[in-house]
């Protein structure tokens, strides 16, 4: 078993994303190096975009930038919010791509 993300807070924000990009049915699945590029930014918003922008250009055809970031931010912040409410450790490992691999019948 591979961890996604490298320190419990970095853990905690990449589960939340993938919880986010699983929610709105995007098949996006972060590991360390996706999260650690988008954190690195100015902000989320402005990672978030240029992650779309350079991995999931095709998106940004179906959806306005401004939009899609805007869903998967407030996704996020309601899959964080459940996964710690639920009594999850937020940083506890999760196989976001197994999930969605079950979920499409590979």
């Amino acid at each position: 078993m591979t961890t996604i993300c490298s320190d419990a807070n970095a853990e905690a924000e990449c589960n939340a994303y993938n919880a986010a990009f699983h929610a709105l049915g995007l098949s996006c699945v972060w590991d360390a190096g996706h999260y650690a590029s988008v954190a690195s930014g100015l902000d989320d918003r402005t990672g978030l975009r240029d992650y779309l922008a350079r991995h999931q250009p095709h998106l940004l055809c179906a959806h306005d930038a401004d939009f899609l970031v805007g869903a998967i931010l407030a996704a996020k912040a309601r899959c964080h919010a459940q996964l710690s409410a639920t009594g999850c450790t937020p940083g506890a490992f999760i196989d976001w791509s197994e999930i969605q691999q079950r979920q499409i019948g590979i």
